[in-house]
């Protein structure tokens, strides 16, 4: 019976035990000192009387008066002993007692499921989920055994069921009418929520989230529907993010040939570009290239017009002849597109994103703490030492897979101080932590909680509710209604936030226009943007793929 009650009470009847305990030790042991130490007998329940008055603080009658050192000493001790109680009684003891029994009490059965997600274990992987079930009003219960994490969640206005399954596998009643199952406990505990949510008859989807691949064959044998494992999926974006030859920096760039590119700058401060308005600039009639757009705080805003204001410490998108791209570096640093990429840490992310990086035929140096036979650098991030040994200012990219938010902000900072100009992708755990990535210089940031969120939104939800990146592509496509119109006429960012980067004209790339320039029916235009603002551009402009492949002449040779 005893085994079942709670802390705070087992440790209140410690107390109620030890005080007549402490009394009686302390009473048998005056008895005795002062008989054969004092040499002035007390009989029993006066020691008792005294051992009680001095334990409690209340103070002595007429016991009061020590000749011998060692009895001065005992009293001394026991006093101390008394003022212990005294300190410790109320905060240890009564206090959690009574929180216990005032405090609301966290329900410990499953309420009514239908049409509810339950999700076992609350964690970082589950975080960005959470926020967009709230969003789209879909109901979810959390089942959590950590009663202090169960009380946060609560407070954050949560539904919260608290238990041990191995404890009380009855919690589970009822919850095979919920409309889907999400584990993010750690394998072992996944395993075992699977396998009795199965037993319970629970036919619908369980979507387990693994810390281990080769455990996903195992946990889809005994009832899962799919298993991730989101901190591999997280590796394999950033790897993504920080080399051009897993995923390409603006998609289907090769149909521009040689002639024509498209540039990273980074706008430092003090640069000319930096708080100026496009409509200002003038980059087309003045340099010749086309801006598409700029990436800050993660995010790419495209250039929507005249009015779109370039920012500090942005990396700016720019599409152009290679000459007139030279002239832009005057203005704006370009981002290193060659050099090893550094990699800050090696845990279960690293690891993943110097695979994937390594597979691609990319250079890496691994900078690790601990010792191990694949970091190239052993250190502290955080140490200028360590950054020069990993040649970061010569890093096309620096990653860093750093497994605490605080350290990942603070080395965030140090290596931005460290190499201004280099790419700098860092790895997140909270969602929230995002931001302050951004403002210590990160230039992109993905969290665990941001990839798992988008995958268990997308089996759960049917859509892409939660989008970890953008991305830039390049469409090669018909006229449509733009014929006898100028390719930078004014009206076609605003209205779908693309730029005309270039004009197939026979066999002849255009990447020039002047003002007397007429789009023809038989020309094909390069339109730059996102997915989606590319879609927009296509209804807006009744446009469709140009069917034909580019075969582009070699520059000076006229259509």
């Amino acid at each position: 019976m005893i085994g079942h009650l709670k802390r705070s009470t087992k440790r209140l009847f410690a107390l109620i035990l030890s005080i007549p305990l402490v009394i009686l030790v302390g009473g048998v042991l005056y008895m005795f000192g002062m008989t054969y130490v004092e040499g002035a007998p007390r009989d029993f329940w006066t020691s008792l009387e005294w051992a009680a008055e001095t334990l409690t603080t209340v103070g002595y009658g007429s016991e009061s008066h020590w000749t011998h050192p060692a009895m001065t000493l005992f009293v001394i001790f026991f006093e101390l002993v008394g003022m212990s109680f005294y300190v410790l009684i109320f905060p240890v003891f009564f206090l959690p007692y009574f929180e216990e029994r005032f405090e609301q009490r966290l329900p410990g059965s499953l309420p009514e499921m239908a049409g509810r997600v339950l999700i076992h274990r609350y964690g970082p992987a589950v975080d960005s989920l959470v926020e967009e079930l709230r969003h789209v009003g879909t109901a979810f219960v959390i089942l959590e055994q950590d009663e202090r994490q169960a009380r946060r969640l609560r407070d954050r206005g949560y539904e919260v069921v608290f238990g041990s399954l191995d404890e009380q596998p009855e919690m589970l009643a009822g919850v095979e009418t919920a409309q889907a199952l999400i584990t993010n406990s750690d394998d072992h505990a996944d395993a075992t929520f699977i396998m009795m949510a199965r037993e319970r008859g629970y036919t619908g989807t369980i979507l387990a989230l693994a810390e281990e691949p080769l455990h996903r064959p195992a946990m889809e044998k005994i009832g899962a529907t799919a298993v991730f494992t989101p901190s591999h999926v997280l590796g394999a974006a950033l790897a993504a993010r920080a080399s051009a030859r897993i995923s390409p920096k603006v998609e289907g760039l090769a149909l521009l040939g040689e002639r024509v590119g498209i540039a990273d700058f980074r706008v430092q401060t003090g640069s000319p570009l930096a708080g100026q308005r496009l409509g200002t600039l003038r980059m087309r009639a003045r340099y010749g290239v086309t801006v598409i757009g700029q990436w800050n705080g993660g995010r790419f805003a495209p250039a929507e017009g005249p009015e779109t204001r370039i920012e500090a410490r942005a990396i700016l998108v720019v599409a152009g002849a290679h000459a007139n791209l030279a002239r832009v570096e005057r203005m704006a640093t370009p981002l290193r597109r060659h050099g090893p990429i550094v990699v800050a840490g090696y845990g279960a992310v690293g690891r993943k994103v110097v695979e994937m990086l390594r597979d691609a035929g990319e250079s890496t140096i691994v900078i690790d703490e601990v010792a191990d036979p694949a970091a190239n650098v052993i250190g502290n991030v955080l140490d200028h030492a360590t950054l020069e040994r990993a040649e970061v200012r010569k890093a096309s990219a620096v990653v860093l897979a750093l497994s605490n938010d605080s350290a990942g902000v603070f080395a965030t900072a140090v290596v931005r101080d460290y190499a201004p100009e280099v790419r700098l992708i860092a790895r997140v755990n909270l969602a929230p932590n995002v931001a302050r990535l951004y403002q210590a210089g990160a230039d992109f940031a993905l969290s665990v909680g941001q990839v798992a969120g988008q995958i268990l939104a997308h089996h759960l939800l049917g859509e892409d509710a939660v989008r970890v990146e953008q991305r830039l592509k390049l469409a090669r496509v018909a006229p449509g209604t733009l014929v006898d119109g100028h390719p930078w006429q004014a009206g076609i960012r605003e209205k779908t936030a693309t730029a005309v980067v270039a004009v197939e004209r026979g066999t002849e790339v255009l990447v020039e226009f002047d003002q007397a320039f007429k789009v023809r029916a038989d020309d094909v235009l390069f339109v730059c943007g996102t997915t989606d603002s590319l879609d927009k551009y296509m209804r807006e402009y009744r446009a469709t793929p140009a069917e034909r492949p580019a075969t582009p002449r070699p520059p000076g040779q006229q259509a």
